[in-house]
């Protein structure tokens, strides 16, 4: 839920109007004819960001793996036709939509000089010598510089922070949703980025940074110990009211814990107990107040873990 929350503001900060249950259901192949059609980025972000994290079981933060995660960024929705996984080739600039070259806010290094460029930044990912959070809010200030993409930059540069704090093993797990911070203050954010370019004011950047790192890290911890209560809380009713079938309930309420949206025939299939069984089990769940049908329809209902989603609301 971490993951998909920041995949959801960091794609809005882009742009995007799909919400945190509109990703949601789209996974749990809910129907809704009226919700915004850029939901599929949001699910592209999530991919990149799983990507990501597997490949960096067996491959270091590097050029190559910053170009496998935009291809998975990008393939199949809007950008698509921008050279996925590809540098580019052309110039590009930054500045409000429709702007020509002349009018540009900030225009990054020519495509020629790129591959120098980069090979630096892919040093300077390795280089031990400054604090984590220091080079960490660099390395994203200094990639938004380079622009390497024709596009996705904005969102690349901020897998690229949990990545970062990931590989040095500051965070096990991508549980801090830094585009929070960016999307609340996104004026702030771009002048501080465009301020560093014209002037070099790092340290005023970086100052920006850390207190955004402490307001989400702080944000990030209240979230965790909310779940803690509320898996405590929500187990002890089910040892309390659920009778013979809790063995089965328990099994059911972890698995909401990574998938907040289920139906009966995901019941039936982890418990490995009939229809009727899981049905009625299902009853039990909604009776209590811990699952709510949302589909309305008669078949294929599916029912929402509430309590839990709105944590993160």
């Amino acid at each position: 839920m971490y993951v998909r929350k920041e995949a959801v503001l960091s794609s809005q900060i882009e742009g995007t109007q799909s919400s945190l249950n509109d990703t949601l259901e789209v996974e749990a192949d809910i129907f809704d004819s009226e919700r915004p059609h850029d939901v599929d980025e949001v699910l592209n972000y999530v991919r990149a960001m799983n990507h990501g994290l597997e490949r960096l079981a067996v491959l270091p933060l590097s050029n190559r793996l910053i170009r496998e995660i935009h291809n998975v960024l990008l393939s199949g929705v809007r950008g698509g036709n921008a050279q996925p996984g590809e540098w580019r080739k052309i110039q590009n600039w930054i500045g409000p939509q429709g702007c020509t070259l002349k009018e540009a806010s900030f225009v990054p290094p020519p495509p020629q000089q790129l591959e120098e460029i980069l090979g630096q930044f892919e040093n300077f990912l390795h280089d031990e010598s400054l604090p984590a959070l220091l080079q960490i809010g660099m390395a994203h200030a200094q990639f938004e510089t380079i622009h390497p993409f024709l596009d996705g930059n904005g969102r690349v540069g901020r897998l690229l922070i949990a990545f970062m704090l990931y590989q040095k093993g500051i965070l096990e797990t991508p549980v801090l949703y830094i585009s929070h911070y960016f999307k609340k203050y996104r004026q702030q954010y771009y002048e501080h980025l465009q301020s560093v370019r014209e002037n070099g004011s790092w340290e005023t950047w970086l100052k920006f940074f850390l207190q955004g790192i402490y307001e989400v890290s702080q944000e990030a911890t209240e979230t965790s110990r909310k779940i803690v209560d509320l898996r405590e809380e929500h187990r002890m009713l089910i040892a309390e009211h659920f009778g013979r079938v809790a063995g089965n309930a328990m099994q059911v309420l972890e698995t909401l814990y990574q998938r907040p949206y289920i139906k009966v025939q995901d019941i039936q299939k982890l418990t490995k107990v009939s229809y009727p069984a899981a049905n009625q089990l299902m009853n039990k769940f909604v009776e209590h107040g811990l699952l709510t049908e949302v589909t309305g329809q008669a078949r294929n209902r599916q029912f929402r873990y509430g309590p839990y989603i709105d944590l993160f609301s």
